[in-house]
């Protein structure tokens, strides 16, 4: 049978942007692997990660609200699908490497803890050296998946999950898409969340925004995207216009005030850090009560970093078992 890799690689010489990553290119992986007559290596990327524990993980982990009452919220898992679905639309316009760009968009959040950005930031706190989701994420894929094997991704990939913050920057242009399409995706989705749940109402979002963004989530993405193509076409950097640029930041900025920061929207978060908190202590005096795995890793690691990695892969719904089975006493159960 013809081997298919090879005649997608040499598709992709033949049709990408001379400012693509070439999946031939790839600067490898840490542990080599034999190539595959199918796929091309950041193919298999993608796929060793829509297959992995930490991916399945996302859709019990928290976007912005809390065990929302109703089906229609964003989870971790949802955003991901919607930041890659973005990321790839671009990627393909720019004549980019798509199958690098839906890598690293489906690998971005795997390191974020439950609750959200609540409980980054509780661990932030209580772990030396910090805790950024971005950077645990790359942990998770070169470490903390297959019982310390991890993923042995590509480079590429693993720079794109890394390097996917706002201020970071990627080393590909396929890396560099990640955070746009990011921003793009959370921005309009936590509108549309936050709309549902009463927050805010589309006649509260900046009129100036509105006017040129789009009046809807669905023409503010395209507008967004067309934005970006147009402005990044044909060029070595990954970019939006001016106006596009400055009126994303206000909108973003207004989202922080109205939804992010909001008693309403956030009044059970306290809870959520304050019960993070006290399961992360617990396996801190405790932790030979953690899996064997990753009481392992303590060989290698201080004890604050190995307890922030078994804490952080929790879901949310998990974190609240672990925390009453903790801490809530059992009724009496005698027969």
């Amino acid at each position: 049978m013809e081997n298919i890799r090879l005649r997608i690689e040499a598709l992709e010489r033949a049709t990408l942007s001379p400012y693509a990553c070439l999946s031939c290119d790839t600067k490898g992986r840490d542990y080599p692997c034999t190539p595959n007559d199918m796929r091309t290596e950041f193919q298999r990327d993608r796929d060793r990660i829509i297959h992995s524990k930490a991916f399945r993980r996302l859709k019990h982990k928290t976007q912005v609200f809390l065990s929302p009452e109703g089906d229609h919220y964003r989870t971790r898992l949802t955003h991901t699908l919607e930041v890659s679905q973005i990321g790839r639309t671009i990627a393909r316009a720019l004549k980019l490497n798509e199958d690098l760009t839906e890598a690293c968009t489906l690998g971005h959040d795997l390191g974020h803890t439950p609750f959200g950005h609540a409980g980054e930031a509780v661990l932030n706190e209580l772990v030396e050296g910090g805790f950024v989701h971005s950077q645990h994420s790359r942990r998770v894929v070169e470490l903390l998946e297959n019982d310390g094997k991890g993923l042995n991704l590509t480079y590429e990939v693993r720079d794109g999950i890394a390097n996917h913050k706002y201020h970071d920057v990627a080393s590909t242009l396929e890396g560099q898409i990640v955070k746009f399409a990011d921003r793009f995706a959370y921005i309009n989705h936590d509108i549309e969340d936050a709309t549902r749940g009463g927050i805010i109402t589309e006649a509260d979002l900046p009129k100036d925004c509105v006017e040129l963004l789009g009046h809807s989530k669905g023409e503010r993405i395209n507008n967004l995207i067309i934005d970006m193509v147009t402005t990044s076409y044909d060029k070595p950097y990954i970019a939006q216009s001016p106006d596009y640029k400055a009126m994303t930041e206000k909108l973003h900025s207004f989202m922080f005030e109205a939804v992010y920061l909001n008693d309403k929207a956030k009044h059970e978060e306290k809870k959520a850090k304050e019960m993070l908190a006290l399961v992360y202590e617990h396996f801190y005096k405790h932790p030979e009560q953690m899996p064997t795995f990753y009481q392992s890793l303590l060989d290698s690691y201080p004890l604050d970093r190995v307890v922030c990695d078994y804490v952080s892969s929790f879901t949310d719904r998990y974190c609240i078992t672990v925390f009453s089975n903790i801490y809530i006493p059992s009724g009496w159960n005698k027969y």
